[in-house]
This record gives C-alpha cells, structure tokens and sequence, in this order.
C-alpha cells in the first residue's frame, strides 16, 4: 500500500500533473521545467523529486545539470498504470496545451548548455 500511497501523493499537486504532461514530449532539464512552467528552480527540484520518489520520473546527471524523463520501467505496478493512463488524459486541457507548446522555443535556447 506504500507504494499506492506515494504515487498518488506525487499527484496531488497540479505542478506534478503538469511537470508529467511536458515530460511526454521527451527529456528536460531542470532549467527547462523552470522556464515552461515560470517556477523557481527550487520548487521544480522539489516536485521532480517527489515523482522521481514515487517512480514516475527518471534523472540522468550530466556535468551539473539534471535531465528529467518519464520513467520507462516504473518499479510500481500503480506508477506504471498510472503513467499509461496519463497519457490520454487532459490533452484537450487549454493550460497543459499552451505549457506544451512552450517546449519547443524554451529548447531553442538552449538554457542547460551555458
């Protein structure tokens, strides 16, 4: 039941629900969650953290940034359901539409690779 409990925790938030939507247009970096999303750097780390927990997201470090993705084996059951479902879910959302479009000119410029 741990398990169950942080997954759905993990999705209590609305920024943790977003911070997944944008993260099925492939990897960001810290930086880049932070630019689409118009957080701090902080808060992104804290809610990254806390789905990285729950199994949902996967880090790679690379020099001194973090890259975020979805996880592609979940070790929980419910992280696994849950990451197949969402990905049906909430696309005809108008503010997770206009976050994911935000993707493309926040890659352009190239904010993790300074």
């Amino acid at each position: 039941m741990k398990e169950f409990i942080k997954v759905m925790k993990a999705l209590k938030d609305p920024t943790r629900v977003k911070v997944l939507k944008i993260l099925q247009q492939g990897e960001l970096c810290v930086c880049e969650i932070q630019a689409i999303l118009g957080i701090s750097q902080g808060t992104v780390s804290k809610h990254v953290g806390m789905l990285e927990a729950a199994g949902l997201v996967e880090r790679r470090k690379t020099g001194l940034w973090a890259y975020y993705r979805l996880a592609g084996s979940p070790r929980s059951p419910y992280a696994a359901s849950l990451l197949g479902s969402l990905r049906h879910w909430l696309d005809d959302d108008k503010e997770i539409t206009e976050l994911i479009n935000k993707i493309p000119e926040t890659r352009k410029k190239n904010l993790c690779r300074v």
